[in-house]
């Protein structure tokens, strides 16, 4: 069954339109580009959250039997191409963008600080270590941030999902950074962007335990041959075998189905 996304059309006012792989409008910003935006862009409080999401396979597999995330993905103000397989099928469709990783605009967004004063962000964490890591980086880069370690599951409690969307707002955050994971992340700020501040949120995982060297990532070498997926698996063969195993699969799917959306459809 064809996921929502992929039903998604763009509207061609009499021209061409750009090609929209599953749907997406996927940027050609770098890591670099979408951090400097973030830091620079004083936004009003009618703009809203403008969110930045990391597609990889398994969230492009996810999209298909998430109307959640997909809405999500359709509101989202930038969509890079995280995964080596879904910048390859970017470019199959005749869009030469290259791969940007979450763990790349966390990188640049993190290095760039100290900040204005004006700027205050919002760490949704994994566990007590990272909160005390990045309690140091806050520390010695003069920068003022609030963490919240959210329970286990959180995203099915709606009494504290809004309890936290209210402290973010009530923060002041101007970015928020969810490094909770995919697709609670980006599920949660689409579903509360009415009552979260204007600001930019972004949805990187274990982005911010790699910036602080918690994790280990692969080597430059493994990625540019597209494997960083195999160096993830020999690091979390139990937890990470069964998913990856899963979202090639959706993957796959979710090609089939795109390519048989955007066939020609040939008159009589």
């Amino acid at each position: 069954m064809m996921g929502p996304v992929s039903r998604m059309r763009a509207k061609t006012g009499g021209r061409k339109a750009a090609a929209r792989p599953f749907g997406l409008r996927l940027s050609p910003d770098s890591a670099r580009d979408i951090a400097l935006t973030a830091v620079n862009d004083s936004r009003s409080p009618g703009d809203g959250v403008a969110l930045v999401v990391t597609p990889n396979i398994d969230h492009i597999a996810t999209i298909r039997r998430s109307a959640a995330l997909a809405r999500a993905y359709e509101n989202a103000a930038r969509i890079v191409c995280d995964g080596w397989p879904v910048r390859a099928y970017a470019r199959l469709c005749g869009l030469p963008l290259d791969r940007v990783t979450g763990c790349e605009i966390t990188s640049e967004l993190m290095r760039m600080a100290p900040y204005g004063e004006h700027h205050r962000l919002f760490f949704v964490l994994d566990g007590e270590l990272t909160r005390s890591a990045l309690s140091d980086w806050a520390r010695d880069n003069k920068v003022e941030i609030r963490t919240e370690i959210p329970p286990f599951g959180f995203e099915r409690d709606a009494v504290y999902c809004e309890a936290l969307a209210r402290a973010i707002a009530e923060f002041g955050t101007t970015i928020l950074v969810m490094a909770v994971g995919a697709p609670r992340s980006e599920i949660f700020v689409d579903m509360h962007r009415d009552m979260l501040p204007s600001c930019w949120a972004f949805c990187v995982g274990q982005a911010v335990k790699v910036e602080l060297g918690l994790v280990r990532r692969a080597s430059a070498r493994w990625q540019s041959i597209g494997l960083e997926w195999f160096w993830r698996l020999q690091q979390e063969p139990t937890r990470l075998a069964k998913r990856y195993a899963t979202a090639a699969i959706g993957f796959s799917l979710a090609v089939l189905e795109d390519r048989i959306r955007s066939r020609p459809r040939w008159s009589r």
